[in-house]
């Protein structure tokens, strides 16, 4: 069975970092494009980052600039760093796969498989 699974989600402080992991399992060849969304309490899920297979990437307008989407090709993992954090950031995070890579990228019906989420918490 396929399966994408995220880590690296915690408690920082504003001004702080993070990096998130995913892994995506299960399938004959690494899927992408690769995304990260998240979801706030109360929020609609909202797109942060995607990375396509020839390395192009993309990202909201409220992280540009303080993230940063990244593929490890020989350990097939998808990085998302994050710096600068604030509480504005404070969400679950998803990990999201796109295996027909024709929708729009921030679009959530556009994504097939999606991990169970890691949260990120950002104190003042």
């Amino acid at each position: 069975d396929v399966e994408v699974v995220e880590s690296g989600g915690g408690s920082v402080q504003a001004g702080g970092s993070l990096r998130l992991s995913c892994v995506p399992s299960g399938y004959t060849e690494s899927p992408m494009p690769m995304a990260w969304f998240r979801q706030a309490p109360g929020n609609e899920r909202e797109a942060v980052a995607v990375i396509y297979r020839h390395g192009s990437s993309y990202y909201a307008n409220s992280v540009k600039g303080r993230f940063t989407i990244s593929h490890d090709n020989a350990k097939k993992i998808v990085y998302l760093e994050m710096n600068s954090l604030s509480p504005e950031d404070t969400a679950a995070y998803y990990c999201a796969a796109d295996l027909r890579g024709l929708g729009s990228w921030n679009s959530v019906p556009s994504y097939n498989d999606w991990g169970q989420g890691t949260q990120v918490t950002v104190s003042a």
